[in-house]
């Protein structure tokens, strides 16, 4: 039979490589036997130490976690190491496999990994006569997250804003989660952590601000590893423009009714519900007796009533020929001063302009309210038919009209 030829090598860094030749034949059956256990005892201790001398070290390596995210950091441990006596560990010396090496005393370190990949740390054990030993453990570094955002340059106050983080990946190919939080100084979830609030989620979300001014927010995306990437964004609110006119429009009412003698009868209305109040003039008209020369023209009061203003006025009709009905008229001018109309301002939303404009106090002059209160105090006795009077009460007409400037507001694009 020919001889086989066995090559054993320590595979571990700065040990002195042995090769045993042993060379076994049918003839030498009967050291067969010991040649294998020999191969064995001496593999063995190849695995074990850096060199086949009883004074060589046994390097132990052990680390708190196997798999990170870039960034975070991994504790190591090579206490555990021996080395026979007398001798003693002198230093550590680590490659952690990214580029990064360290000597130490101590048999403990940590370090961070800001790349992702999988790397062989190793560490050597060196005794103080000059033995090493060398052991080495895998570390997988989970790449995290990239994150691509769109989001607008600006949006107008009340109008609706899109992020969209739809392009963000994992480089490694994995499913990412996106978590978007819409106030970055805010903690609403109360963790003390301002920028992970849940206040939407998925690769688009839509945000709308009723003020202007800048939204800073941040958006979490999140791997299938737990890898997890924040960034901050910011979105610009601009006021909206708006062109403001102020319409002058006559409005007129009129009403019509029939009194007895101490009736009244009452009107309540808004003439300036959405506009501003300029002018008013009403006239209370009353139907003409069937005989005037007979009897007396009977007379009424007009009475007006604003309360907002705390305005009230009362007039009473009369007749200034006897040719013409009686009539009672009240008048009031320049309730309010005419505003400045065709010119462009800035707000944020239409409401809140038109309830500005209108709630100005130097122009609220007439609003609310209005009351008419029509009072028959002179429907006179005539002279009786059969014993009844012929004319107990009058007919009544009231006219009155306004002038009011009208709010038109319209937005104005830029």
């Amino acid at each position: 039979m020919n001889p086989t030829k066995l090559l054993l090598s320590s595979t571990k860094p700065n040990t002195h490589m042995r090769e045993v030749h042993l060379s076994l034949s049918m003839e030498e059956g009967g050291r067969r036997a010991s040649a294998l256990l020999i191969l064995l005892m001496l593999t063995q201790t190849l695995a074990g130490c850096g060199g086949i001398g009883p004074g060589s070290p046994n390097a132990s390596l052990t680390s708190d976690r196997d798999m990170v995210n870039s960034g975070e950091s991994v504790n190591f441990d090579a206490r555990s190491s021996t080395t026979p006596e007398p001798t003693i560990i002198d230093e550590y010396r680590w490659n952690f496999g990214d580029g990064e090496t360290k000597t130490t005393k101590q048999g403990v370190i940590s370090h961070l990994f800001d790349k992702a990949g999988v790397f062989e740390v190793r560490v050597e054990v060196f005794n103080d006569n000059g033995d090493s030993d060398s052991a080495f453990i895998t570390i997988f570094v989970n790449a995290i997250p990239e994150i691509i955002l769109d989001i607008p340059d600006f949006v107008k106050s009340g109008q609706e804003a899109r992020l969209d983080a739809s392009s963000s990946f994992d480089p490694e190919g994995g499913g990412v989660e996106i978590v978007w939080d819409f106030d970055a100084s805010t903690d609403s979830d109360g963790d003390s952590d301002p920028l992970n609030d849940e206040d939407g989620s998925g690769a688009v979300t839509r945000l709308t601000s009723s003020s202007a001014g800048n939204i800073t927010g941040s958006v979490t995306v999140t791997d299938d590893s737990g890898g997890t990437n924040t960034t901050l964004w910011t979105l610009r609110v601009i006021s909206r423009s708006f062109r403001i006119i102020w319409e002058e429009v006559h409005v007129d009412y009129d009403w019509s009714g029939y009194l007895e003698q101490g009736d009244f009868h009452e009107i309540q209305f808004q003439p300036g519900d959405g506009a501003r109040l300029i002018d008013v003039t009403a006239t209370l008209t009353l139907t003409r007796d069937i005989l005037p020369i007979m009897w007396p023209e009977d007379n009424f009061t007009l009475e007006v009533d604003n309360p907002s203003s705390g305005w009230s006025y009362s007039v009473a009709t009369a007749q200034e020929n006897i040719t013409q009905n009686s009539t009672a008229t009240i008048e009031r001018s320049e309730m309010n001063p005419l505003p400045q109309s065709d010119y462009t301002v800035y707000a944020d939303s239409k409401e809140a302009l038109e309830e500005s404009l209108l709630s100005d106090p130097d122009g609220r002059f007439g609003q609310g309210d209005w009351f008419w209160i029509i009072t028959a105090l002179e429907c006179d006795p005539d002279t009786p038919v059969d014993g009844v009077d012929p004319d107990q009460g009058n007919d009544w007409a009231l006219e009155a009209q306004f002038v009011v400037l009208v709010l038109r507001v319209s937005e104005v694009s830029v």
